[in-house]
């Protein structure tokens, strides 16, 4: 099981069914992917809920994430995709950086200094495994 594929999963659900927020087992990998979707403007918020959500008492946190929309009611992302996944890893050299959607989307990149958005990555001139993106 993959869970960066399966956190993408839950978002894009979740947006198709037009739901406020969406929660998932917590991990460091995924409250790193959400604090970059948060930062980006892709979602509203990203927290961490201790034991449980809605009266469900667990011993394990989950990750809350509120989803964002436009006015007219279509969901703020419109594409969220795994692109290196367990089967097939992809990993790129600092000129190789993907540009999604001419600068309108995002690649997130594992690189050796932590999880960076495309740009970033450009910047701080690294490379690293392209674990998604987002338009």
């Amino acid at each position: 099981m993959d869970p960066i594929a399966d956190m993408f999963t839950r978002i894009r659900n979740a947006s198709a069914v037009k739901k406020s927020e969406v929660s998932l087992p917590l991990s460091k990998l995924k409250l790193e992917i959400a604090k970059i979707l948060e930062t980006e403007g892709w979602i509203k918020k990203a927290e961490v809920v201790a034991g449980g959500l809605n009266g469900r008492h667990s011993s394990f946190d989950e990750l809350l994430l509120q989803l964002k929309y436009h006015k007219n009611g279509k969901p703020q992302i419109s594409s969220i995709k795994r692109i290196s996944r367990p089967g097939l890893k992809i990993y790129v050299s600092k000129d190789e950086i993907p540009t999604v959607l001419n600068n309108f989307g995002i690649a997130i990149i594992s690189t050796s200094n932590g999880l960076m958005t495309d740009k970033q990555a450009k910047k701080a001139q690294v490379g690293g495994e392209v674990l998604g993106e987002i338009y």
